[in-house]
């Protein structure tokens, strides 16, 4: 069992951090305390900001341009990797992406534009991403995990709008990556997380209703400042402990999304639009017009 729960000396790509709050970040943290060699990517204006804060990660780590709206880049990525490596033991998928217009009240309203980019950096890049980086990780002793983060999606949630059904697509995805990835024994999983509160999670005009109802009701209880909740999941699911283990959406909420819930949460609460696009998974995000970042 000690050889199942060790990470020492393996090598995981880990995308979506934007700062030192996000998921990602803390993800990246733990790993390297387990011994890990880790690579982060970003792009574009927030590149500047992934950097600093790798700086701050137990270990400094370096920070590859990755822009998921282009084919290119994708390719890039992986041949540095390639070069870098020649394996890889797992990839944390924390992307997302939505334009402001298309969440809360902008489902029924924002354009196909909009909405059709939003898809692409939130749902399609799992894809993207998980199959150039197929042929590394099923190099990895044992197979390769890839693993992303969700929300709880079998539920409508008001003010996520366009962003809730990116998740759902999203675990669609999962599903079928698992299938066709799993003869190569690379497992790909996600999680779902509970409101942590974060940069791109504070967009969301009803994350604090949303996480207040975590925190009253979830059986183990729920802190919205508390990162490590989640984090304990992606580690189980980029360890040896989930080689069987591929095609599940682990929870990672308290039990929330086992209880009712939603008390007090008004389905038009949120109707105005948020000033910002989000990635409610602590992903990194993209304002409409501007290309999604990892």
């Amino acid at each position: 069992m000690t050889s199942l729960l060790s990470l020492d000396k393996r090598r995981y790509l880990v995308t979506g951090v934007l700062n030192n709050e996000s998921i990602a970040w803390h993800v990246a943290a733990a790993l390297q305390r387990e011994g890990c060699e880790v690579v982060l990517t970003s792009f574009g204006r927030v590149a500047r900001i992934t950097r600093k804060v790798a700086d701050l990660l137990p270990s400094p780590a370096e920070v590859l341009d990755l822009d998921v709206m282009s084919d290119e880049s994708v390719a890039s990525l992986a041949e540095q990797i390639e070069s870098r490596w020649g394996q890889l033991d797992g990839v944390l998928h924390s992307i997302a992406a939505a334009p402001p217009d298309a969440l809360g009240p902008g489902f029924v309203s924002a354009p196909a534009s909009g909405v059709l980019d939003g898809f692409r950096a939130s749902a399609y890049s799992f894809q993207q991403l998980t199959t150039a980086l197929a042929p590394l990780l099923a190099r990895a002793p044992g197979g390769g995990a890839a693993v992303g983060l969700t929300v709880d999606s079998t539920r409508a949630l008001p003010g996520y709008g366009w962003m809730g059904v990116y998740k759902s697509a999203l675990e669609a995805v999962a599903r079928y990556l698992a299938l066709h990835l799993g003869p190569s024994g690379i497992r790909v999983n996600l999680v779902a997380a509970g409101p942590v509160e974060t940069v791109s999670a504070r967009g969301v005009r009803t994350f604090a209703e949303l996480a207040d109802q975590y925190e009253r009701w979830a059986p183990l209880g729920w802190d919205r400042a508390d990162p490590a909740r989640v984090v304990g999941a992606v580690l189980f699911l980029l360890s040896d402990l989930s080689r069987h283990t591929t095609g599940q959406v682990v929870h990672a909420d308290g039990g929330m999304h086992a209880v009712f819930g939603g008390v007090g949460v008004s389905p038009a609460a949120g109707t105005g639009v948020p000033p910002a696009a989000t990635a409610p998974a602590g992903g990194t995000t993209a304002s409409r017009g501007e290309t999604a970042t990892g």
